[in-house]
């Protein structure tokens, strides 16, 4: 009954040995292939950072401000659909649900499923829509742009506004970002917009259109960059607790094995000398 109680454990720890290595070697590849996307992204973001900066200079310049009311809050939470890349998504979601607490009266527009799932359970009449099929491949303008024009076609009015994002630090580190965002009304009514030239509605309508998309395109690279670098880190973090977790199953394992060897050689003995003895 021992010995098969041994082997059976033996057994046991090799089909959990196994099962470590295959998991260490998904992380390390999956690490490698972050680390390849990582790079790649970094470097559009640096592309990508003009577009986000100016139109944010406009609304400084221009001394835009929220607009007066009480037409509620709308809150553009930037996230993509993949996961295993540490509190990315998770930050978004906390700040987001502290938001919605203290004013109740806020729409939700969600670009990725990660930040959905996080809100559906209790805040899902908050969520006024969900953009999903984002992160699998790098963001482009076109899409950001998609993703505007559908945020002006639902209709969603509010009288103040941001944009959730998590804004690239270094390789381990990033900032969950938020930046103001403001309808065309509060644009119309900036204090210093007569400085311009030519600016009637028409105008207004079509940069307030460009800046949603600007502005939704800059955090989309930042939170793309934040996200790599952070599954590249989380997924080197694994593979180096799973490499632990081999060597201390490889050393249970010997012992395991050791310990039914030894056992095996007493009763082997045992018996002998029985034998020696009745004879």
């Amino acid at each position: 009954s021992q010995q098969v109680r041994g082997m059976a454990t033996l057994k046991m720890i090799s089909i959990r040995l196994k099962s470590v290595k295959n998991i260490q070697k998904i992380t390390q590849s999956m690490k490698m292939v972050s680390a390849a996307k990582y790079t790649k992204a970094e470097r559009e973001l640096k592309l990508a950072r003009p577009y986000g900066i100016g139109a944010q200079e406009f609304y400084k310049k221009a001394e835009v401000k929220d607009e007066e009311g009480e037409k509620g809050q709308l809150i553009i939470a930037v996230s993509s659909d993949r996961g295993l890349c540490g509190a990315v998504h998770s930050s978004i979601g906390r700040i987001v649900k502290t938001d919605i607490a203290a004013n109740p009266n806020t729409k939700v527009v969600i670009v990725g499923d990660k930040v959905r799932n996080i809100l559906q359970r209790l805040y899902a009449k908050n969520i006024a829509m969900v953009v999903t099929e984002v992160g699998r491949k790098p963001a482009v303008f076109g899409d950001a742009a998609l993703v505007a024009q559908s945020i002006i076609n639902s209709g969603i009015e509010f009288s103040k506004g941001k944009i959730l994002f998590n804004a690239f630090r270094t390789v381990v580190s990033f900032r969950t970002t938020e930046m103001p965002l403001y309808s065309q009304n509060a644009v119309a009514n900036a204090s210093k917009l007569p400085v311009y030239d030519s600016l009637d509605s028409d105008v207004i309508q079509s940069y307030t259109e460009f800046s949603l998309a600007s502005l939704l395109f800059y955090s989309m690279k930042e939170n793309a960059t934040s996200e790599q670098s952070s599954r590249m880190t989380a997924m080197d973090n694994a593979s180096k607790n799973a490499g632990e977790m081999i060597d201390k199953l490889t050393m249970t394992f010997n012992r395991t094995r050791q310990a039914v060897i030894t056992r095996e050689l007493i009763e082997i003995i045992t018996g002998a000398a029985a034998l020696e003895t009745k004879n």
